[in-house]
């Protein structure tokens, strides 16, 4: 479904203001089936298939399943994403036990995962996933109203978060990062969980993440040190006066000797270990 390029640019945050978008009924109501019967006209398969995001043909679309168990924070999703030339929302689920159907059925690039859902959370849908052959990449939704559900989804497989109040921007950047095969973190949604990160009492922790990084050579340490607050690639590249490619380097060393899978993974590792303060 492709949605009206200027309501998507005005819309500030896809989460509890999507009430205030004014979406007749009729339109919601159709909306899944609508992006079933897109998801089932794709331009090509997903992980598992054959080329992924930008494939052989060179403009293969990103296809994103929405899951989450309010219907209008999945419209508010669509209309971000529907904005968006390289983007295709093939279906929206509401609960984690439909998750594994949808995946199989429509192959997704990238799923958008609420956390937090009646009957099966977006944690145990993220581990049920990692068991597939090729999964797409998670990005989990969350409003921080919970403890450690981000972490507990990074630490089953997903490969980055986003708060629900984000920007359409960062929405996009997201998904598009996912589908690269990064983590997306954004620099206000990174200060989110670094907060909660921040209020664990375990000393233990804080003297094992640093070191940890106490390995890290000095310009490795000011790579993830900039993970940690959100930059990009190629932020850190014009920061440091570094290539991407030479940043990518670093950043993938870096990661070996931590141990960690991905960006998000770094970058709570950075916190716990105080970096971010000094």
């Amino acid at each position: 479904m492709r949605g009206p390029r200027q309501t998507a640019t005005a819309l500030s945050v896809p989460g509890p203001n999507v009430r205030a978008m004014g979406a007749r009924e009729g339109e919601l109501e159709g909306m899944d089936q609508e992006m079933d019967q897109n998801g089932a006209h794709g331009t090509g398969p997903g992980p598992g298939g054959a080329p992924g995001p930008g494939g052989a043909d060179g403009d293969r679309r990103i296809r994103v399943l929405l899951v989450d168990d309010d219907p209008w924070v999945c419209a508010g999703l669509q209309l971000v994403l529907s904005s968006a030339e390289d983007v295709e929302v093939v279906s929206a689920v509401h609960d984690g036990d439909e998750v594994p159907a949808a995946v199989r059925a429509h192959r997704p690039d990238v799923v958008l995962m609420d956390v937090r859902m009646r009957r099966v959370d977006g944690i145990t849908a993220t581990r049920e996933l990692r068991r597939f052959p090729h999964p797409p990449r998670v990005v989990v939704l969350t409003t921080f109203e919970e403890d450690s559900a981000v972490l507990q989804a990074v630490e089953v497989g997903a490969a980055g978060f986003l708060l629900k109040t984000a920007g359409p921007g960062e929405i996009l950047a997201a998904v598009r990062d996912a589908a690269a095969g990064a983590s997306p973190i954004s620099a206000r949604s990174a200060r989110a969980l670094f907060d909660h990160v921040a209020a664990d009492p375990a000393a233990a922790a804080r003297r094992e993440a640093a070191d940890a990084l106490s390995r890290l050579s000095d310009r490795e340490r000011e790579v993830v040190v900039a993970v940690a607050r959100g930059r990009s690639n190629a932020d850190i590249a014009r920061e440091l006066f570094l290539s991407e490619a030479t940043v990518k380097t670093h950043l993938s060393s870096a990661q070996a000797k931590l141990g960690c899978r991905n960006r998000v993974e770094v970058a709570v590792l950075v916190e716990r270990a105080g970096l971010l303060h000094v």
